[in-house]
């Protein structure tokens, strides 16, 4: 099987996910779909529903909002294309949990380098904007950027989403 690896990065309603969908979609084999997303609120219900909405009844779904690595494992060499939506909510998840960034960092990095597969992995870029005024919203904006790098530096693809609009980085 060959192995391909593409990372999405865009900032909020850029227009990722559903980019990597289509990306999804076209490929050969079952989608999956390893959504991170918890629905802590109603507004996060309503929105893990509109992306449900979205997928056809070829999509299987995994929630894995902290053991991503083991989920990625698990589907690795089985012809599947797997859409992890979204690292940065995964991100949010450890912070809550209270998990350490960098050691978990390191076993998703080596989960997604060894996958043996399609793998599309979906991550806001959040790092554009001002400095945060306290420091766990610096140390998530540090961590995902950090994040990023990781993932970019393993992937065979880097395409930054912005209005809809999709760029190649790599």
């Amino acid at each position: 099987m060959t192995s391909h690896r593409l990372l999405c990065l865009g900032g909020a309603r850029s227009g990722k996910s559903r980019y990597a969908q289509q990306r999804a979609e076209v490929g050969e084999g079952a989608p999956v779909f390893i959504a991170t997303a918890q629905p802590f609120d109603d507004e996060m219900h309503a929105r893990i529903a509109r992306h449900r909405a979205d997928r056809d009844g070829r999509w299987h779904c995994i929630e894995a909002p902290l053991d991503l690595a083991p989920a990625i494992d698990a589907l690795s060499g089985q012809g599947k294309i797997v859409l992890v939506d979204c690292l940065t909510l995964w991100l949010s998840n450890l912070l809550l949990a209270g998990k350490p960034f960098e050691a978990e960092a390191t076993i998703l990095t080596q989960a997604v380098a060894r996958f043996d597969g399609t793998i599309i992995l979906v991550a806001n870029e959040v790092g554009w904007g001002i400095v945060p005024d306290n420091a766990l919203a610096r140390k998530f904006r540090d961590d995902a950027g950090r994040l990023n790098q990781h993932m970019a530096s393993i992937c065979d693809e880097v395409m930054l989403v912005v209005a809809g609009l999709p760029l190649r980085l790599k």
